[in-house]
Order: structure tokens, then sequence, then C-alpha cells
């Protein structure tokens, strides 16, 4: 079965991508929010140990879904192209952003960082997200959607797909 038509391992696949990056847009948000509220002064934002809390457990929740995005990718990608891995962008961007917040829950959890560091971390780590979901726009590779024809790394078309997905008028 051509790997396109494989629906049923493409869906889960990008459902759980979608889970996954909704579990990291929260724990930013509760990051930026956290930096924000320094001392608690904003009474109408949640306190500062409860956005803590949320973008741990946010990244708690996420964490392992990458992984199974990464492993359900592996499997579509023996399925289509022959082999489970062959470090394109979008497979060396999702393992990166992958380390990244793994490296956040090991610093969480054994060296106990909370507050700004942890939230400093979760703003990388969701920088790493964003990268991982528009990074095959820009570079080549079995991801890309936008090969540009002349040359250019960005075209009217990428750009297009970008602010679309970034406005949800996908």
């Amino acid at each position: 079965m051509p790997a396109l038509q494989n629906n049923l391992l493409l869906s889960v696949h990008v459902a759980v991508a979608i889970i996954a990056y909704g579990a990291f847009a929260l724990s930013f948000a509760a990051a930026v929010l956290f930096l924000v509220n320094r001392g608690n002064r904003i009474g109408w934002l949640p306190k500062q140990a409860m956005l803590d809390e949320v973008g741990y457990k946010s990244v708690m929740f996420g964490f392992p879904l990458l992984a199974l995005v990464i492993i359900l990718g592996a499997l579509w990608a023996k399925v289509a192209w022959g082999q489970y891995w062959s470090w394109d962008p979008k497979e060396t961007a999702s393992l990166v952003t992958w380390l990244i917040y793994g490296g956040y829950l090991h610093a969480r959890v054994v060296r106990g960082w909370k507050g700004n560091r942890s939230a400093f971390l979760l703003i990388g780590g969701f920088a790493a997200v964003i990268f991982t979901y528009f990074g095959n726009y820009f570079l080549s590779g079995l991801h890309s959607y936008a090969k540009p024809s002349s040359g250019a790394i960005i075209t009217p078309q990428a750009l297009h797909y970008v602010f679309s997905g970034l406005l949800g008028h996908g």
C-alpha cells in the first residue's frame, strides 16, 4: 500500500503530533505568563507556582506523545521510503525537540529546576517546536511541501503556507 494511502498510520501520526504540539503550546503559554507575572504582581493571572506546575504537567503529557510521533513517523517512513530514519530535517528537528524537552524534564526532576530557569527552557523548547513544524517549508528533504524551483530558500508559496498556518486559514 502506498504510504500516502496508509490513512490510519498517517492519521494517527498527525493527530498525535497535533496533541503533543498543543501540550507544548500550553507549556509555552504558562512559561510566558510565569515570566510576565513576576512576584505574582498581576492579580488576575494565575500564581507563578501554578503556572510553573502547568508548564511541567503539560510537558509530562506532551513528551511521551512526541516520542510516539517519532516512532509512528519512523514506521510510516519505512513504508514510504524503505527505511526507518533518513536524517531528514523534519525527523532531525523532531528528535532535537524531544531531546530539549527531555532535558527540561531532567533539569526539573533531577536538578530541581523551577521558576525562571524552567520557564526559559520551556520557551526554548517551544521555539524548537515552531522550527520543527515550519522548518520543512524552508529546508529541503522528504517532508518538503514547497520545494523551490528557482533555487530560492524561501518562496512566496512557502510564506503563504506559513502565514496561513499561523493565522489558522490552513
